[in-house]
């Protein structure tokens, strides 16, 4: 049986936490080193939805993507929403570890395990990381598809795909348009749309596309442009780094019992489409 210290150190080293964004907030947020680990549970948000599944569960770990406090704060009184998450964690003796921008651009990584969600090849990094030589590690990835697909088809495979959210998949694009490269980033991903376009792919999957980007986007080149929930997008990555752990466990003979949360987190709960009769001219939304 691992104790926590030993168990974080081998987190540590799939995603060190110096390969981190400067503004983030990875690595160990609650726990006793010396705690023993039998039970870790994968997630994206560390909710009170999350942490009251990890007490159900008997977990001693939480693994989240999510800080759990991505700024200073001063205080953790039970009576805020982040102050209780932390008061049930430390009373049923479980851990929170956090994998952020150190996971989105490890080798692999977040939109590695999204790109094999969809049945995508890797080609290399959308935004390689200048300290790996070998270069593979790096934010989003380029990928392409193993045959071309209509935008529409692949916006449909992308929707069945990734776990389903009340937002679905949003597609900017002729829908006949043809695909065979794309551009994958797990999480917001509009801040990346010069090295998309300079990657030359036929269409970018991403989430939280803002208005703007996108509208340059799909105006001035024939990109396309699929945007899933936020939270769709990095599930994913939890069953890949579940299964990361257990390959470690079984080489240390931990026997760890690891799980994936199938709880969905996306705040978004319901989706109202639109009537046709209420858009400008009858036009279609």
């Amino acid at each position: 049986m691992p104790r926590l210290s030993e168990v974080i150190a081998a987190l540590e080293n799939l995603w060190p936490a110096e390969r981190a964004e400067s503004w983030d907030a990875v690595g160990t947020v609650v726990g006793d080193p010396g705690q023993p680990v039998t039970r870790v549970l994968f997630a994206v948000d560390p909710v009170r939805a999350i942490v009251d599944e990890a007490v159900e569960l008997g977990a001693d770990l939480l693994v989240t993507h999510h800080p759990l406090y991505l700024r200073g704060t001063t205080t953790v009184a039970a009576s805020t929403f982040k102050g209780h998450v932390v008061h049930t964690l430390i009373k049923n003796d479980i851990a929170l570890h956090v994998a952020h921008t150190n996971a989105d651009t490890a080798d692999p990584g977040v939109s590695d395990a999204l790109a094999g969600a969809l049945d995508l090849r890797v080609v290399r990094p959308l935004v390689p990381d200048p300290t790996d030589p070998a270069g593979r590690r790096g934010l989003g990835r380029i990928c392409e598809l193993d045959h071309p697909l209509p935008l529409r088809e692949f916006a449909a495979r992308a929707a069945e795909r990734l776990p389903a959210t009340a937002q679905g998949i949003r597609v900017a694009g002729d829908p006949d348009a043809v695909v065979r490269t794309v551009a994958v980033s797990g999480g917001s991903g509009d801040s990346l749309f010069d090295h998309v376009r300079a990657a030359g792919v036929d269409a970018f999957l991403t989430a939280d596309l803002r208005h703007h980007p996108a509208s340059e986007a799909v105006h001035h080149s024939p990109l396309a442009l699929l945007d899933a929930a936020h939270w769709a997008t990095e599930w994913p990555w939890c069953e890949l780094a579940a299964a990361q752990l257990d390959e470690i466990s079984d080489r240390e003979g931990w026997d760890l019992r690891v799980h994936v949360s199938a709880t969905v987190t996306d705040p978004w709960t319901a989706h109202a489409a639109s009537s046709s009769t209420a858009s400008p001219m009858g036009a279609p939304n």
